[in-house]
């Protein structure tokens, strides 16, 4: 594939595919990425630590295993970054935290392990908000993390470094986790393509850890891709979503399952009672419906059932669960930013008792089936990633006001993840010099449909996030 794009500008799956033909070395793509972490990191703090060394003998490794002729992996030679939340063998596993700043990991999280399998070279860690908890990227062992399209707006959160990294060239492929859209809004301000799978797909678990996670992350909780393109993110996806005993929430279901009836039946879902709606994010939704019906996809406008109260019930039941586990660190080694945004998020959320609890869970398998049933007549949603276009940077601790409107525009991403469900967020261009986009939801298991589908706005959209442009091409 003769191209005169650097090839940090590569696509994933141009750089396995010439690797396997041998037109290009492992080196070769790892120098040329970390030269772009050299020129651009330092200016958005994307990844908290750029692992030169390492990621040249892994790729030499890697050269020396192409040239035995030995069967190689779908992703064998693909720069990639892993975030500070999960356990990398020889790195701390931060998560944004001043207590585990130096909680070096002794072995590989499953997704880690996977894609080391799938033969990609880890060129650096990145960045995530303090205890993962904030649509914003910044903490107090790393420092923020800037949207490389416009600093004085969040590159989104938790997993704003993966997002960041991916958006400005530092790796074709970027490893995420989201429990109530760490994944999806991260994609949606960069520009670029996140998938939330099911809960139960890729299978999760931290060996550096020393307590077993809660019931809410148990349920809600999910590692994913992130990349610029549908057909890098379906190869990332595949790749970690292999077995691992390590997690006995694993399921192990088909990649790809039967197509329902054609022609697929798709609710755009577009306005909420209530809640206010950007023009751009409207404008986005009416353009991706177009593009699906173009390809023969039936839209139809629909209401989710128990959106809002699918809603509230994330931040019910992981408020209450919360209390037990990263509240209290947060009041003592959180940031300030971080406790304000704490505080806001609990606002006027009472505490549970047992009993609320348990009928809060309870209550959580009557929206599923709701939404399940619905989903048998609509296999797709069409819907925001949020109500709002990418938010100021530090919008969460603005007031409480502001706080408050900010949680009432993510409702797209806490219903979905409340209920373990897939999510992808797909990038339809550019709206007043910012990244804009849509989510696309399927019911369990369907990843394959949201990537097909995917694919088609990708396509009509003609757009990708890689700046040709210098960052803060929109001066500050």
């Amino acid at each position: 594939m003769k191209t005169d794009k650097p090839l940090w500008q590569w696509q994933a799956t141009d750089i396995a595919a010439a690797v396997r033909r041998r037109e290009i070395s492992c080196r070769e793509v790892t120098a040329s990425v970390l030269a772009r972490a050299q020129a651009v990191n330092p200016r958005i703090n994307a990844l908290t630590e750029v692992l030169a060394s390492e990621a040249l003998a892994s790729a030499d490794a890697a050269d020396q295993l192409a040239a035995s002729g030995a069967a190689l992996g779908a992703l064998h030679g693909v720069p990639v970054t892993i975030k500070v939340n999960v356990d990398q063998a020889g790195h701390a596993t931060t998560n944004g935290a001043l207590p585990f700043r130096d909680h070096v990991a002794r072995e590989d999280a499953p997704v880690v392990a996977h894609l080391r399998q799938a033969g990609a070279i880890i060129i650096g860690r990145s960045n995530t908000a303090t205890y993962s908890s904030r649509w914003f990227t910044d903490n107090a062992v790393h420092g923020r993390t800037l949207n490389p399209w416009n600093a004085q707006v969040t590159p989104g959160g938790s997993s704003g470094g993966a997002a960041a990294a991916v958006a400005s060239g530092m790796g074709a492929l970027a490893h995420g986790n989201d429990i109530g859209g760490s994944i999806r809004y991260p994609a949606y301000a960069c520009g670029v393509a996140g998938l939330r799978p099911t809960s139960g797909r890729i299978p999760a678990f931290n060996p550096s850890s020393t307590a077993e996670r809660s019931i809410t992350p148990q349920l809600m909780s999910v590692q994913g891709p992130l990349a610029r393109t549908m057909a890098d993110l379906r190869l990332g996806f595949h790749a970690m979503a292999q077995a691992d005993a390590r997690d006995p929430n694993w399921v192990p279901v088909p990649l790809e399952l039967p197509a329902p009836p054609a022609p697929i039946r798709v609710a755009l879902f577009r306005q909420c009672e209530g809640v206010p709606v950007h023009p751009a994010v409207r404008q986005a939704l009416d353009d991706a419906a177009r593009w699906l019906e173009q390809a023969g996809y039936v839209v139809e406008e629909a209401q989710l059932p128990h959106f809002l109260e699918a809603a509230a019930l994330w931040r019910t039941l992981i408020n209450d669960d919360s209390r037990r586990s990263i509240i209290a660190g947060v009041e003592a080694h959180g940031d300030e930013a971080m406790r304000r945004s704490q505080a806001y998020m609990l606002a006027g959320i009472p505490e549970t008792g047992r009993d609320a609890f348990l009928d809060a869970l309870a209550r959580r398998q009557t929206l599923a089936r709701s939404w399940s049933v619905f989903m048998e007549r609509h296999p797709l949603v069409l819907m925001p990633v949020s109500w709002q276009p990418p938010a100021p940077q530090d919008e969460d601790i603005a007031s409480a006001q502001r706080a408050e409107a900010l949680i009432a525009a993510q409702s797209p991403l806490l219903a979905t993840a409340m209920l373990g469900m897939p999510g992808l967020s797909v990038p339809t261009g550019v709206a007043n010099g910012l990244p804009m986009g849509v989510q696309l939801m399927s019911w369990r298991w369907r990843e394959d449909l949201l990537l097909q589908a995917g694919a088609v706005i990708e396509q009509a959209a003609g757009f990708t996030a890689l700046p040709e442009q210098p960052l803060f091409q929109h001066h500050h």
